[in-house]
C-alpha cells in the first residue's frame, strides 16, 4: 500500500396496506360456520378445496408480506410477494416484489425479482428497464444491450444511440456490442434508423470507420431530416480529427432543426478547432440567447473553450457568473485556474480562496498550494493552508492531510512526519490522519509503527473496515509466522461490514493462499478483479493462477495487465520471484 497521490485538478417506502377487498375478491367465499361447532373442530374439514383465487396460506404470505414492507424488512417482504407470485403466477404481484426490493438494498435480490416480473409479463418494458439499469450498473453493458433489444423487438423505444454513447464514454468493449448490434439488425423486421445510428457509432469505435460512414451516408440518402443522424456524423468526424467535416454535418443538421442545442455545441466545438474564435464565441452567444442565460450553460460553453486552451473567451463566459451571489463554486476554480495558467498567480489565489465549502473545496486549496509551491513560494502555501484551516474547521483534518502529500511531493518528509505528528498528538483521535501516519510508516518498512497506529483506529472504532483490512492485509502480506489467522480474522471482519469491497475481496484471496487454501483463494481473487481490475489484484490473481496450474489463464493475464497498466510495481515484483512466470519472447 505505497502512498496515495492526489489528483491534479482535474425508506423507507410507504407499501400501501393491501385491500383486502382486491385480495379476496377472487377466492372461494367460505362456508358458513355454526354456533355450535366443537371447540377444537377445524371449520373448513368439510369446506371443497381452493381451485381459484388464493388459499389461506397464500392470503397470509401476502399478508406476511405486507406487514414486513411496513416494518422495512424488504427482503422478508421480497420473497413472500416472490412466494405467492411464483404459486400463482402473478406479474402484479411479481412487480410488487420487484418495488420492495428496490429498498433492501440487496442487488440480486433485486434482479431475481425483477427477472421472475419479467417471466411473468413478457410483454412489458418495466422489467428489462430495470434489468437493464442493474446491468449497467455492474458494468455489463453486453447484458443491458440483450435487454434493450428484446424492448426493441416488442415494439418499445429503445433509445439505442444514447445507450451506445453512455456505454462507449464508460468505456465499454465495443467489439460484443457491435455483434450483438448486427444480429438485430439483420433479425425480421425492418430497423429503425435509431438502431441504424448506433450501429455506426459501434462500427466507428470498434476501428470500422468505413462501414460506419457508408452506413451513415445510406442513412442521409433515406431520412436526411434526422437531427440526430446529423449529431453523429459531426461527432465522429471530431473523433477522427476532421473539424471542416464536423462543421459542415453540424450546419446541415441545424437546416433541419434550427436552434438544436447539441449540434450548436457541435457546431461550436467544430469552429474552435477551426480557430474560427469568433465564430465559436457568436455560436455560443447564440446558444445563450435562446436557451437563457443559465449558469451550467455558460459554464459548459467555457469548458469547451478550456479544452481546445482558449483562455480569453473562456474567461469572458465566466465573469458574469462571479458578481452573482449565487456564483458557482466551479465558475472561481475554471477562473483560478485560467489566471494560473496565465502566470497571474495572486490573483489566482484569490479566485480559488473565493470557492466555499462543498464539492469543490478541497480541489480549489490544493491547486492554490501548489501552484504557490511550484512558484517556488513554499512557505506562502504552508501558511495559506495553515489559515484556510482556522477559517474552515470542518476541512481541519483533510487540509492537514493534503498539506502532509504535498510536502511528500515537495522532498520535505521530515516536515511532513513533523506535522503529522503534532496534529495527532493534538487530536489523537483523528482517524484520517492517524491511518495516512500508519500508511507512511508502512511505506517506510516500520510495520510495527504501522500496526500501532491502525490497532488505535480500531480500538475506538471497531467497525472501521478500511484499518480492519489494512492491518489484515499487511499481517498477511508479510506472511508472519504465526499471525496469519490473526490476519484473516481481521480481514473477515471487515468483510462481514463490507462485503462488495473489492480491496477487503482480495485480501481475503491472499491470506487463504498465504495459509495454503490455494483453491479457496482464487474465486475471491477473480471477484476482486472483475469488481476492480488493478494491478495489485492483478499480480495475486496471476501467482494463485499459476499454482493451480492453470497457466494459459495466468499468461493471459499477464499480457492484459501489461497493456492496462503503465506502472505495474507488484506484477514486476512478481516476476522477480517468479521468472518462470514470463515465458520466452514476450515483451514488456
Amino acid at each position: 500500500m505505497p502512498r496515495g497521490t492526489l489528483p491534479r485538478f482535474t425508506r423507507r417506502f410507504p407499501l400501501a396496506p393491501l385491500v383486502l377487498a382486491t385480495l379476496l375478491a377472487g377466492c372461494q367465499g367460505l362456508p358458513g360456520a355454526s354456533s355450535a361447532a366443537e371447540p377444537d373442530e377445524d371449520p373448513l374439514t368439510g369446506a371443497p378445496p381452493v381451485t381459484r383465487g388464493l388459499d389461506a396460506a397464500s392470503l397470509s404470505g401476502l399478508l406476511e408480506a405486507e406487514l414486513a414492507g411496513q416494518r422495512g424488512d424488504y427482503p422478508r417482504a421480497t420473497r413472500g410477494f416472490l412466494e405467492v407470485a411464483e404459486r400463482y403466477g402473478s406479474a402484479p404481484l411479481a412487480e410488487r416484489a420487484t418495488l420492495a426490493a428496490r429498498f433492501s438494498e440487496d442487488p440480486r435480490l433485486l434482479e431475481e425479482a425483477a427477472r421472475r416480473w419479467q417471466a411473468l409479463a413478457p410483454a412489458s418494458d418495466s422489467p428489462a428497464r430495470l434489468l437493464a439499469s442493474l446491468a449497467i450498473q455492474r458494468g455489463d453493458w453486453d447484458a443491458a444491450l440483450e435487454q434493450r433489444l428484446a424492448a426493441v423487438s416488442r415494439g418499445a423505444q429503445g433509445e439505442l444511440t444514447g445507450f451506445v454513447e453512455s456505454a462507449l464514454e464508460a468505456g465499454a468493449d465495443p467489439a460484443p456490442l457491435l455483434e450483438s448490434m448486427r444480429e438485430h439488425l439483420a433479425g425480421p423486421g425492418e430497423a429503425g434508423h435509431d438502431s441504424q445510428l448506433a450501429t455506426a457509432l459501434l462500427e466507428a469505435a470498434a476501428g470500422e470507420r468505413s462501414a460506419a460512414e457508408q452506413r451513415l451516408s445510406r442513412l442521409a440518402r433515406v431520412a436526411p431530416e434526422l437531427p440526430e443522424l446529423w449529431q453523429v456524423r459531426a461527432r465522429l468526424a471530431l473523433e477522427a480529427d476532421d473539424p471542416a467535416s464536423a462543421r459542415s454535418a453540424a450546419r446541415r443538421g441545424l437546416e433541419v432543426a434550427p436552434g438544436d442545442p447539441r449540434l450548436m455545441l457541435l457546431l461550436a466545438r467544430a469552429e474552435i478547432r477551426l480557430g474560427g474564435i469568433e465564430a465559436a464565441e457568436a455560436t455560443t452567444d447564440a446558444l445563450l440567447d435562446d436557451h437563457g442565460d443559465d449558469p451550467e450553460l455558460r459554464l459548459g460553453l467555457a469548458r469547451l473553450f478550456l479544452e481546445e486552451e482558449h483562455l480569453p473567451p473562456a474567461r469572458r463566459l465566466l465573469l458574469p457568473l462571479v458578481g452573482d451571489d449565487q456564483a458557482p463554486p466551479l465558475a472561481f476554480l475554471l477562473l483560478g485556474a485560467i489566471a494560473e495558467e496565465e502566470g497571474e498567480v495572486d490573483n489566482a489565489l484569490l479566485y480559488y480562496r473565493q470557492v466555499p465549502e462543498g464539492e469543490q473545496f478541497l480541489t480549489a486549496r490544493l491547486s492554490a498550494a501548489r501552484m504557490l509551491i511550484e512558484d517556488d513560494r513554499l512557505l506562502d502555501a504552508r501558511a495559506f493552508l495553515r489559515l484556510e484551516r482556522l477559517r474552515h474547521e470542518a476541512y481541519r483534518s483533510e487540509l492537514v492531510s493534503l498539506e502532509v502529500e504535498l510536502l511528500d511531493e515537495a522532498g520535505r518528509v521530515e516536515q511532513a512526519d513533523a506535522l503529522l505528528d503534532s496534529e495527532l498528538s493534538q487530536h489523537p483521535d483523528d482517524e484520517r490522519l492517524r491511518y495516512q501516519r500508519a500508511m507512511r510508516a508502512f511505506a517506510d518498512d516500520d510495520l510495527a509503527a504501522m500496526e500501532a497506529d491502525l490497532r488505535h483506529i480500531i480500538e475506538n472504532d471497531p467497525e472501521n473496515a478500511n484499518a480492519l483490512n489494512a492491518l489484515g492485509y499487511t499481517l498477511a502480506d508479510a506472511n508472519l509466522e504465526g499471525r496469519l489467522e490473526e490476519a484473516r480474522e481481521l480481514i473477515e471482519r471487515a468483510h462481514a461490514l463490507e462485503p462488495g469491497n473489492p480491496a477487503i475481496l482480495d485480501s481475503l484471496g491472499w491470506v487463504l493462499y498465504r495459509q495454503g487454501d490455494t483453491e479457496g483463494a482464487l474465486p475471491w481473487l477473480e471477484r476482486a478483479w472483475a469488481a476492480m481490475p488493478d494491478q495489485e489484484i492483478a499480480a495475486h490473481l496471476i501467482e494463485v493462477l499459476w499454482a493451480l496450474g492453470e497457466e494459459q489463464r495466468a499468461s493471459e493475464l499477464l499480457d492484459e495487465a501489461r497493456q492496462r497498466f503503465e506502472e505495474r510495481p507488484l506484477v514486476d515484483e512478481l516476476l522477480q520471484r517468479h521468472p518462470e512466470l514470463d515465458a520466452p519472447g514476450r515483451d514488456d
